[in-house]
């Protein structure tokens, strides 16, 4: 065989330098375009995608559900602005929070929703409620005076998907307003606002609205259920029995709408009491105990427990580190353990602590950091933005627990957010592997591999790794076989 001439073997190595180019590229682009590489499921402990790959829910909490019932922070900066701040910190979701009233008020208007500029005159007044309504579309100018609130959610799903953040979206409250509290009437099933049927009505609306969102990977049943202090006639019903057989039908309602997403289950004690489900224990004052059976079609893949986790969750404040992750552990971490009676994918959906000059070495913050990151668990820190539209009947009224400054424009604590959030978000994001020292098993008694599947690492691969791979082929070819 004659060697190659030096311009031939230039242009064959030419050409399929630029083949594998085109290639490279085109696998990069149909990876892009088909995020998020749904729907979810969960297996186990773990969430994964169509790929099989792992993902870890790490994102923030985005409220839209007091009573203007539109998203907040909108006067002071754009979606796009907004997405890509939590963007820029590496993270991938969001928890988008609604109240059951706004599908109250959209079939109460003979199936038609609630203008923006409207919501923010009947809750702010005619100046107040303008002037913001103003400041909103300078801001996002696609906006006008017939958009509807859903539409306002529908713009951030869709920016979302843009810039590839999941969304879960979140049913805080019935009656739109600042959550939570046991004087409400927003507390459990029955309560003065929390009408059963009004409830899964609204949950099938929303999943069955959400099925355009493509960035909408899951969605909760209820936050926070908590025991009424006002209605005496709900005391013998808030228990373990009853928390079933209502998770059921809203579980149910969802599933029935939109059988892609996930959904996640929150348990008793303002959510920070998931041990009945995770230890199997029989569901007091009854005798049966959870079972995947009873969620027909879908109680193996798509269910994932809630927890919250605030300082004072306890009942005190704690300051030790071991005893908040051995109460963690008992109110709901076990379920990522083979010691438990039945596995999900846990993710603690609401945590926080004021954003001042002490959070970058707040204890009770570094020991969640460091936490959730080990325990390879979803979490999403509470809050977002840095004041609402009204709050408890304070327009414009800060959030000191804001990552945002008060017109959500630039962190509020820098060295928190630079400093362990950002840590905690690499940790939480990067590739899990066989070594961590878990004892999880996949949900079936078999030892879980914690590592991405092969189809998962392929869609991840770089075009320029495939392409130093493939150049060295080439060499290999034309020289090699001398």
């Amino acid at each position: 065989m004659a060697r190659f001439g030096h311009m031939q073997w230039l242009t064959s190595w030419l050409a399929v330098v630029n083949l594998l180019f085109s290639l490279s590229s085109s696998t990069e682009i149909e990876r892009r375009a088909s995020w998020p590489n749904g729907p979810l499921v969960t297996s186990g402990r773990w969430i994964t995608d169509a790929t099989g790959a792992t993902v870890t829910y790490v994102g923030v909490n985005w409220p839209g559900s007091l009573e203007t019932m539109i998203p907040e922070g909108l006067q002071y900066q754009s979606i796009e602005t907004l997405v890509s701040k939590i963007k820029s910190l590496g993270m991938n979701a969001i928890r988008l929070t609604y109240a059951t009233e706004m599908i109250d008020q959209y079939y109460d208007n003979g199936e038609k929703d609630v203008t923006m500029q409207k919501a923010f005159v009947d809750v702010l007044g005619q100046d107040d409620g303008m002037a913001v309504y103003n400041k909103v579309i300078a801001n996002n100018p696609s906006f006008g005076a017939e958009t509807t609130r859903l539409q306002v959610y529908d713009a951030i799903a869709t920016e979302c998907a843009k810039q590839e953040i999941y969304v879960h979206l979140d049913n805080h409250v019935s009656k739109a307003g600042w959550c939570c509290s046991p004087l409400d009437g927003n507390s459990w099933w029955g309560d003065t606002f929390f009408d059963v049927k009004n409830w899964t009505r609204g949950l099938s609306f929303m999943a069955e609205h959400g099925k355009t969102w493509t960035s909408l990977t899951s969605m909760s049943l209820r936050n926070e259920l908590r025991i009424s202090v006002t209605n005496s006639q709900l005391a013998n019903s808030y228990n373990w029995e009853d928390w079933y057989k209502y998770v059921q039908q809203g579980a149910d309602a969802i599933h029935s709408a939109n059988s892609d997403v996930l959904i996640f289950l929150s348990g008793l004690d303002s959510d920070k009491n998931l041990t009945a489900v995770v230890q199997g224990s029989a569901l007091e004052p009854g005798t049966d105990t959870f079972n995947r059976d009873n969620f027909q079609g879908y109680g193996d893949d798509k269910l994932v427990l809630e927890l919250h986790a605030y300082d004072n969750i306890f009942g005190t404040p704690v300051s030790s580190c071991s005893v908040i992750k051995d109460k963690l552990f008992n109110t709901g971490f076990q379920t990522l353990t083979n010691s438990a009676a039945n596995q999900f994918p846990l993710v603690v959906t609401e945590f926080g602590f004021p954003q001042n000059e002490s959070t970058a070495t707040d204890s009770y913050a570094s020991c969640l950091l460091d936490y959730f990151p080990s325990q390879h668990t979803g979490w999403m820190i509470w809050t977002l933005g840095g004041s609402y539209y009204i709050r408890e009947g304070t327009q414009d009224r800060d959030e000191e627990w804001g990552l945002l400054s008060h017109d959500w424009s630039s962190w509020r604590s820098p060295g928190f957010t630079n400093g362990i959030l950002s840590t905690a978000v690499n940790s939480s994001m990067a590739p899990i592997s066989d070594d961590d020292g878990d004892d999880d098993d996949d949900g079936n008694g078999n030892e879980s591999t914690d590592e991405p599947s092969s189809a998962s690492f392929l869609s991840q691969s770089r075009p320029g790794l495939i392409l130093t791979m493939g150049v060295l082929g080439i060499y290999d070819f034309f020289y090699g076989a001398y």
